[in-house]
């Protein structure tokens, strides 16, 4: 079921808590063992004699029982040890203030609270630094977003395991099974792309390309009468329970 986690500051809730009928499970990466990819298993019937089976988890921390969500401090920055081992970014000592159209020019009642964990570190390549996804791929080295997308394509099927295949490929190249460098060569050929920007910290790693699988893009906005902040991440946590792998504010 979920579980309502109340937010004190905005008195309102966050959908959080398991998914109904299964429970989040990690796989941790063989190149970059600190990496941890979601899935979700999913229960069949004790008389069906089978394993869970295993499907793509892009909730995020908020259907996993184990974590606090606490709005106020963000989610946990588990990807910007990995930024920050590559050793060619580095600390913007001052970061920009925020203007009034950061904000759509919102005044007194209809300003949001401004974010209390501003305090974060801001990254910036160092200068000559080649620090994107498709640059890395180029340089044919492979980051642990790209092993953390081939784990994730394959969905905890085994290497070993025989791939059945019932449909029409239309022209696609997918391997039975996915490999890090296969996630590389589709991003250094142009074929793929990896959003994955280096101040966004707390994001999971997908990619989105023909030879991979379907992602999906949920459009949100905010309401001109009535609307807080816990009321639009519930509306991100809920697009995300339900399989999206990217959200977009179209707020005016």
């Amino acid at each position: 079921m979920n579980v309502q986690t109340t937010i004190k500051a905005v008195a309102e809730t966050i959908s959080t808590g398991s998914i109904p009928g299964s429970r989040k499970v990690y796989q941790a990466g063989e190149l970059f063992p600190d990496i941890r990819v979601p899935f979700r298993e999913v229960a069949v019937h004790p008389s069906a004699n089978e394993p869970p089976v295993t499907v793509y988890d892009p909730s995020g921390p908020y259907s996993d029982p184990t974590v606090t969500i606490d709005i106020e401090k963000g989610l946990e920055r588990t990807r910007e040890a990995f930024v920050v081992a590559r050793g060619d970014v580095e600390v913007v000592a001052q970061p920009r203030a925020v203007k009034p159209e950061d904000n759509g020019f919102a005044q007194g009642k209809h300003l949001a609270p401004q974010f209390p964990a501003v305090g974060r570190t801001i990254y910036r390549g160092k200068p000559g630094a080649l620090i994107t996804q498709y640059e890395y791929a180029n340089a044919g080295k492979i980051t642990a977003e790209m092993e953390y997308v081939a784990i994730r394509e394959n969905l905890r099927r085994e290497q070993d395991r025989p791939c059945v295949r019932d449909g029409d490929d239309f022209g696609a190249s997918i391997p039975d099974f996915v490999t890090p460098e296969f996630v590389r060569q589709e991003v250094a050929r142009g074929r793929a792309i990896i959003p994955a920007n280096i101040n966004h910290g707390e994001l999971e790693p997908m990619a989105i390309g023909r030879n991979f699988l379907v992602k999906i893009n949920a459009n949100i906005g905010n309401s001109a009468v009535l609307s807080t902040v816990a009321d639009e991440v519930d509306k991100l946590v809920w697009a995300t329970r339900w399989g999206a792998d990217t959200v977009m504010d179209l707020s005016t």
